[in-house]
């Protein structure tokens, strides 16, 4: 069937309106990012880390706070910013915002280095919550092919929209916390709500107020197959990645999507945009949902699998002048500011009728307090760290 011809004079018409509509958008002088998290630890060392380096996680337990300054502005002298905290947080007035020296940037090798071994074993992708295998799994991953460029056909990983936030490459001055000079630890009973202020020497005076705080502790409890976790106030969507080996050859890994997603770029902050989008497509678990069986089969692979789990918040963003409404307005802000809120929680699954939960690590001085003998390597471990620094390749982490 022949399309509908479009009368010139409405194209005449039409095309000068909609480029009248466009408003002139120019970047901000500075931007200012904060990232809070919620996170509740595991109860097996060494692995979260492992699995959080691949997803893009941090690791730890507790509160964890990012702050992130960066300006088109150069300083006279040499930089200097803080971030003046509203007095809930219980960390004095202000936290520095330091620049951190730039080193020159490594030759990135692309052949194995010498005496080290191509990757060996595969790993085994699985994903849906419920009893039974959904249609296609697994799909198996050879790490020795992949380590060689070839990856498999039938992977599928989705692309998610995120923007990027400041960073010394994309800012001609750059300051963040926690840094070098002061990484103090994000008390318990923290608080983000009240009055804050950027106040540097290449940035514009910064003042903005949060209602929002940090998203309360995923609280993820674990029998046999079966995850529950509690409603979390705030939360807009949910995600669960599983990996585990019975050995070093062959490791296994399970997301809670219905579709086939590797989930590289999910266990991160989103733009509530994105996670609306993938609870749409029924990527991210609806947050309505507390429940999700992983299938008998993937246990069976899996040994004693971690999980590592995610709740998606909302954002609160703040720029100076606002926006004009009228789009003949050029806007040109003088700083944009976005805060991010996520709720993480990582578990050592256990048997059946076994229940497990996300427990807080001890405090680091209890860490350092308590004499602990050096663990001898696990084959199981290696494995699964061999497959992660391969598949960290695919995903850019």
């Amino acid at each position: 069937m022949r399309a509908a011809a479009i009368p010139a004079f409405v194209l005449a018409v039409a095309v000068p309106a909609a480029v009248a509509q466009q408003q002139v958008v120019k970047p901000p002088l500075a931007v200012y990012w904060m990232s809070a998290e919620t996170a509740a630890g595991t109860s097996m060392p060494g692995m979260p880390a492992m699995a959080a380096g691949m997803m893009g996680g941090r690791g730890g337990s507790g509160r964890n706070l990012v702050l992130q300054l960066g300006s088109q502005l150069t300083p006279n002298g040499a930089p200097q910013a803080g971030h003046d905290i509203p007095p809930g947080m219980n960390m004095g007035p202000t936290l520095p915002l330091l620049t951190p020296r730039r080193e020159p940037a490594a030759r990135a090798e692309r052949d194995l280095p010498e005496g080290m071994e191509r990757p060996r074993g595969r790993m085994l992708i699985y994903w849906g919550c419920g009893e039974n295998l959904r249609a296609g799994q697994p799909v198996v991953i050879d790490f020795a092919r992949l380590a060689d460029g070839r990856t498999p056909p039938n992977m599928v990983s989705r692309r998610v929209s995120q923007p990027s936030g400041p960073a010394p490459g994309r800012s001609r001055t750059y300051g963040d916390w926690p840094n070098a000079g002061e990484a103090r630890p994000v008390p318990a009973d923290a608080s983000l709500r009240g009055e804050h202020a950027v106040k540097g020497n290449y940035s514009p005076e910064i003042r903005f107020a949060l209602e929002r705080d940090f998203l309360p502790r995923v609280e993820l409890d674990v029998k046999g197959a079966s995850l529950r976790w509690n409603a979390v106030a705030g939360a807009i969507g949910y995600f669960a990645t599983a990996m585990g080996a019975q050995d070093e050859n062959e490791i296994m890994f399970w997301s809670s999507s219905e579709l086939q997603e590797m989930g590289g770029a999910l266990m991160d902050y989103l733009p509530p945009a994105e996670v609306a989008r993938l609870v749409r497509e029924r990527v991210v678990m609806a947050p309505s949902t507390q429940e999700c069986t992983v299938p008998a089969e993937v246990m069976k692979k899996a040994g004693t699998p971690m999980v590592s789990f995610i709740a998606y918040g909302e954002e609160a963003d703040f720029a100076q002048p606002p926006r004009p409404r009228d789009p003949k307005l050029a806007w040109e802000p003088q700083w944009a500011v976005k805060v991010r809120f996520k709720s993480t929680a990582s578990v050592l699954m256990g048997e059946a009728g076994e229940g497990r939960r996300a427990v807080q690590e001890p405090r680091e001085e209890q860490r350092q307090a308590a004499p602990q003998a050096k663990p001898a390597p696990d084959p199981v471990k290696e494995g699964i760290r061999e497959g992660v620094n391969v598949l960290r390749g695919i995903f850019g982490r």
